[in-house]
C-alpha cells in the first residue's frame, strides 16, 4: 500500500516560489527547498522531480499569478490611460512593499538564465508577450476613443510599456522609496 503524501503539493509549489524569487534558482539548493517546505529531500524528489522541475511548477504560478493581477487592472472599467496609469502603479506599490525587494520573478529569471536555458526563456517570453497583447489592446482601445493618437504604432507603444514595467522591477529592488518610480509611470503615460 502506497504511503499518503504528507504535504499539500500546492502549497509546497507557492514556498519555493517565494525562496526561488527571493534567492534566485541558483544560489537555491535542493536541501534548502526541503528544510523550507518541511518536507524530506526524498519526497521532494519524489513529487516534483527535482529542483529544476519545482522551479519550473514555481515560475508556471507567479506567470499566472502576475498575469491576472495585471489584466484585471488593464481589463477594468473606465479610460485606457486611466487604467494602464492604475496598473502601473499597482506594480510600483507591490515591488515597494515588498520587505524583501525581490522584484519580479519573470525579469529576475531572465537575468539569471539569459538565452542559456530555452525552456525558462519560454516561459518568459510568454508572459512577456501576453503583457505587451493585453498592452497593445487595451492602447488600440484608447486610439479608437481618441485618448490615444491614432496615428502611433500601438504595437511599439505596447513594447515601450513592457520594456518600462521590466525597468521598474529592476529599479524597485534598490530605490528607497516611490518617487523616481512614479516619475516614470507619469512619463510613461504622459509619452502615450
Amino acid at each position: 500500500m502506497a504511503r499518503p503524501k504528507e504535504f499539500d503539493p500546492d502549497a509546497a509549489i507557492e514556498q519555493a516560489m517565494k525562496v526561488f524569487w527571493r534567492q534566485g534558482y541558483g544560489a537555491t539548493t535542493p536541501q534548502g527547498l526541503a528544510d523550507t517546505l518541511r518536507i524530506g529531500k526524498g519526497s521532494l524528489y519524489n513529487a516534483f522531480g527535482g529542483k529544476r522541475q519545482l522551479f519550473d511548477l514555481a515560475l508556471r504560478r507567479y506567470l499566472d499569478l502576475q498575469v491576472a493581477a495585471v489584466t484585471a487592472w488593464l481589463e477594468s472599467s473606465g479610460p485606457a490611460k486611466e487604467r494602464l496609469r492604475n496598473a502601473l502603479h499597482f506594480l510600483v506599490e507591490s515591488d515597494l512593499a515588498d520587505p524583501d525587494r525581490r522584484g519580479c520573478l519573470a525579469t529576475n529569471s531572465a537575468v539569471e538564465f539569459g538565452r542559456a536555458d530555452e525552456a525558462v526563456a519560454a516561459q518568459v517570453r510568454g508572459l512577456f508577450d501576453r503583457t505587451e497583447s493585453t498592452f497593445q489592446g487595451l492602447i488600440e482601445e484608447g486610439q479608437c476613443t481618441g485618448e490615444i493618437d491614432p496615428g502611433r504604432d500601438a504595437k511599439a507603444l505596447a513594447s515601450m510599456l513592457l520594456n518600462t514595467i521590466t525597468g521598474m522591477h529592476v529599479l524597485a529592488r534598490i530605490e528607497p522609496g516611490p518617487g523616481r518610480l512614479l516619475r516614470v509611470v507619469d512619463a510613461t503615460i504622459d509619452l502615450l
